[in-house]
């Protein structure tokens, strides 16, 4: 079929950085690759033509336009008309397709003739906002979804967008909205307030349409989101050797929204790892770190689960071997890509984009489209064999530990002391909330830390509470008992 072009119309200079990055997007993905052809006037060929004649020419060729609308008015013509709004009027007379994405910018800061286009193009269409170019690039990729679907060019959404039949508003938990708000406008400046209707930013992330909720809101909020989708958990397994073989000395299958399936994998990990620290010479807290930095292991983690295929019947499948650990997801890579280009920046083409941004804007992945990178470039940095990218049924993800490690350094059992309740041995200084120890170890799940570390530790008496009478106290602390402290000294030295 013929694709469907799109006129990409903004001021130039304004959003140069936005217009490169939604062409090579529009172009590179899997889906809208199939039917969108972007159009740019930077990649056309020198011509001996007048710019704006050459544009107004390309949007009565086009079938959508698509328009940038932010602080900056633009050149203006002979009758004082920028280009930009001189696109929007010919699309408009020829009754194109038109999406307008409008920035945060409050009204104080635009061009008074800039506010005079928004307001009119305001009176036609519905525009959307955006804060940044992934923001942009989330709501691009839902509003051409919608479009595609409105003229039935596909019949069924990917999944993240698909709009579920069977849930509502119920099945969802309105307080991980509001820890998901706090937390996106503490790492990102997300806009919206937590007062705000959960209908209102649902809209806002695209996970809402016509009072029906999409799949990836779900996974993102939900009460039970293994309830509608049963395989979105995560396996996690440790094995002694290098190869997969019973019996498994540790194995856990977790369940939750995305957030806690990454939080307690990426936990599990590092429980099993080797864990060493330095001295207090320099600083109060004790520096330390694992073999396989937390970076590493979250962002491969991470990646798992923000990339799969979510209509396949497979789980992200966690394994740590003795030599190495390996990350497996039900999905594949983009069209055209390799595995070697994953090692190096690349540009961002999410499985699931709708999945993708909340994670981003919680601090989950740090910038789209770096996170392969980063994990190649952090185990160069600290001396670890490179890791691999492997494409078969599944895709792979595996990260070599320093050395071969026997059943002492991981963890699992060092005479009575499980490897958990050695780190809280190895950190623990004087008297510190759980909290405090948490954070040094790096750990996010507290029910996990609290059931494989802290009452472990507890009830081998290595260490103590300030308050044993009351377990819940809220300026609880701990501190090592003399028989943790004799451990302390075998451990560290």
């Amino acid at each position: 079929m013929k694709r469907i072009k799109i006129f990409i119309s903004s001021v130039q200079s304004e959003f140069s950085q936005e217009r490169k990055f939604l062409h090579e997007y529009l172009l590179s993905d899997p889906l809208l690759g199939k039917f969108f052809e972007p159009f740019l006037f930077e990649f056309l060929p020198a011509i001996d033509q007048r710019a704006d004649t050459v544009y107004l020419r390309e949007v009565e060729q086009s079938d959508i336009y698509l328009g940038l609308l932010g602080k900056n008015y633009g050149f203006e013509d002979d009758e004082g008309i920028s280009p930009t709004e001189r696109e929007f009027d010919l699309a408009t007379n020829q009754h194109k397709t038109r999406l307008v994405f409008l920035t945060n910018h409050a009204i104080n800061e635009r061009d008074s003739k800039e506010v005079t286009f928004i307001n009119k193009a305001q009176e036609v269409l519905i525009r959307k906002r955006f804060g940044s170019v992934d923001e942009l690039k989330s709501a691009v990729y839902a509003t051409l979804i919608r479009y595609l679907e409105e003229k039935e060019i596909i019949r069924t959404s990917p999944f993240d967008a698909t709009l579920n039949a069977n849930a509502n508003l119920d099945d969802l938990d309105a307080e991980k909205v509001k820890i998901f708000i706090r937390t996106a406008k503490a790492k990102r400046g997300f806009p919206l307030q937590v007062e705000s209707e959960v209908e209102i930013i649902l809209t806002h992330l695209n996970l809402m349409n016509n009072g029906r909720i999409a799949n990836a809101a779900l996974l993102l909020f939900g009460k039970q989101p293994q309830h509608f989708f049963i395989n979105s958990e995560v396996r996690c397994a440790y094995f002694h050797g290098n190869k997969v073989a019973k019996p498994i000395p540790s194995y856990k299958v977790y369940k939750g929204d995305v957030f806690e399936l990454v939080d307690q994998a990426v936990d599990f990990v590092l429980s099993k790892l080797d864990y060493s620290v330095g001295t207090r010479k320099e600083k109060v807290q004790i520096p330390g770190g694992y073999e396989i930095p937390k970076e590493i292991v979250a962002e491969a983690i991470v990646n798992a689960i923000a990339h799969r295929d979510y209509t396949s019947n497979g789980s992200v499948q966690v394994m740590l071997f003795s030599d190495r650990l390996e990350i497996w997801n039900p999905g594949s890579l983009p069209l055209g890509w390799t595995t070697e280009k994953l090692k190096r920046l690349h540009s961002s083409v999410p499985a699931n984009p709708l999945l993708a941004e909340p994670m981003y804007l919680s601090g989950y992945i740090e910038r789209l489209g770096t996170g392969t990178a980063d994990i190649v470039r952090i185990a160069n940095e600290v001396g670890l064999n490179e890791p691999e990218f492997v494409q078969d049924d599944d895709f792979k993800v595996i990260v070599y530990r320093p050395q071969a490690t026997t059943v002492e350094v991981t963890g699992e059992v060092t005479g009575e002391l499980t490897g958990e309740v050695k780190k809280v041995i190895m950190v623990l200084k004087g008297e510190m909330k759980r909290s405090e120890i948490q954070e040094i170890l790096q750990l996010k799940h507290d029910d996990y830390f609290r059931t494989q570390y802290i009452l472990p530790a507890l009830e081998l008496e290595v260490i103590e509470m300030k308050y044993p009478d009351i377990p819940n106290h809220p300026k609880q602390k701990y501190y090592l008992t003399k028989k943790g402290i004799e451990l302390q000294k075998t451990i560290t030295t």
